[in-house]
């Protein structure tokens, strides 16, 4: 209560970083009942001073309707704004909206040069958006190494999705010399963040012995986690699976899934 107080003071008086810290307070409900407007008046006062934090959340407020009425221009200039003082998350959003033409034309040489701003800053959606769009040519020509390059960076920070897409890399050779050892650890490591395609990637390998040992039990658990995961399409490989099976073989089956299911639970809790 008395941060608040002392903050108000000075941010009556001008002072842009108590204008921030203020607005935090209120975003957040710190000392003061949370109120979404007051936390939007208090960005803009340090925004209009060119404090970049505050330039991010007032484009934040503008971006999602919170505490403001919902204006995807007004969130663009903003983010512009933070972008152009090397705010990292402010470069990613940007790239983003340029990416799907919110706020602004669509622009993919626009949306690759703020993501490659934010990804050059470690920022790990920024790195797996911009992989993509290297494998796709988009905004950019086509450059499978350069693709790899961000695609790894991404998924060496934990990004799952690139983890899948590195996985796949690996696996047909795409930018990378075909790798299945190496494609069996990147799909692991997605498949163990919960990813339904990794984890019927793997049942495949393991079910066709493809960089590892043939392992029906083991593809029977990875193939079971898919399905239970949404994966339809696995359902049918599944059942032909489990009749190749016998009783020991799915009760050791069934145990595994318990054990990987702990697993998933467990970089679910650490992600947190």
């Amino acid at each position: 209560v008395q941060a608040v107080y002392w903050f108000t003071k000075a941010a009556e008086q001008g002072y842009a970083k108590a204008q921030l810290n203020l607005g935090f307070m209120y975003d957040a409900g710190t000392g003061v009942p949370k109120d979404d407007v007051q936390a939007v008046y208090w960005y803009a006062k340090a925004a209009e001073q060119g404090d970049a934090e505050a330039q991010l959340n007032l484009g934040i407020g503008y971006d999602s309707g919170s505490g403001i009425p919902e204006d995807d221009v007004q969130a663009a200039y903003w983010y512009t704004k933070a972008a152009a003082q090397g705010h990292t998350r402010a470069q990613f959003n940007l790239g983003a909206m340029y990416d799907l033409g919110d706020g602004v034309p669509e622009d993919d040489v626009q949306a690759v040069h703020w993501f490659t701003k934010a990804a050059e800053q470690g920022h790990t959606k920024a790195q797996a958006r911009l992989g993509s769009m290297y494998a796709e040519g988009e905004g950019v020509p086509a450059n499978h190494a350069q693709a790899v390059y961000w695609v790894t960076k991404a998924a060496e920070q934990g990004h799952t999705k690139a983890q899948l897409n590195l996985g796949s890399m690996y696996a047909r050779g795409d930018g990378v010399p075909a790798d299945p050892v190496q494609a069996v650890y990147w799909f692991t490591k997605a498949a163990e963040q919960g990813d339904a395609k990794a984890q019927a990637h793997l049942g495949s390998i393991y079910a066709k012995g493809a960089g590892v040992t043939e392992d029906y039990v083991e593809a029977y658990a990875w193939f079971s986690l898919s399905v239970a995961n949404g994966d339809d399409l696995a359902s049918e490989v599944l059942g032909l699976i489990e009749k190749e099976l016998n009783s020991a073989q799915l009760h050791a089956g069934q145990q595994r899934i318990q054990a990987l299911q702990h697993i998933i639970e467990e970089q679910s809790s650490r992600r947190r």
